[in-house]
């Protein structure tokens, strides 16, 4: 099999192979006057994917209707890339527990958690998603999601306000 070398216009390609010559081209056209961003390709799609979230909501209670409020237009989370909620693991980036886990619904979040693809982020709202709350002496409450799954981002609040919601994604997009 032949390996061809890649032709680019005005690059002659041992320049291509090292920085040095790179950083000349670079130079070069910003001293014409012309606007060059040189990054990797990794680092492109990373800006897009912290900017643009796309959630699994698992809202069991009266956390759920906070998340509901923060998507209405007083709160408008879509100001800050994260409008989009998946009702597929497969498409979401993170996990949004929003309420009260039971330990029948544990294995459920479990497997859901596990469907998300690498890499994958868990939000814990509220007080019941994070240490079970007002009923963490119930035998079928789990003292928080953080037993069953690696937590990201903690949103305190007995049901948090939206701000706050709207304060701990944007910790996550940091």
């Amino acid at each position: 099999m032949e390996v061809r070398k890649p032709v680019i216009k005005s690059i002659p390609y041992d320049e291509f192979k090292d920085n040095k010559g790179l950083e000349k081209i670079v130079d070069e056209l910003q001293e014409g006057g012309v606007n060059v961003i040189v990054g990797s390709l990794d680092q492109a799609i990373n800006w897009g994917r912290s900017n643009s979230l796309w959630s699994l909501t698992f809202g069991t209670s009266c956390c759920g209707i906070e998340f509901m409020a923060v998507g209405c237009a007083r709160y408008d989370f879509s100001r800050f890339g994260f409008e989009v909620t998946r009702n597929s693991p497969r498409q979401a980036d993170l996990i949004m527990c929003a309420g009260t886990i039971t330990n029948k619904m544990a294995p459920v979040f479990k497997r859901l958690y596990d469907e998300m693809a690498e890499p994958k982020y868990v939000v814990a709202v509220g007080g019941c998603a994070i240490s079970g709350g007002p009923f963490k002496n119930s035998y079928n409450v789990v003292r928080g999601i953080s037993e069953i799954v690696p937590v990201d981002v903690y949103v305190p609040g007995c049901p948090p306000r939206p701000e706050a919601i709207l304060y701990g994604m944007m910790q996550l997009q940091r």
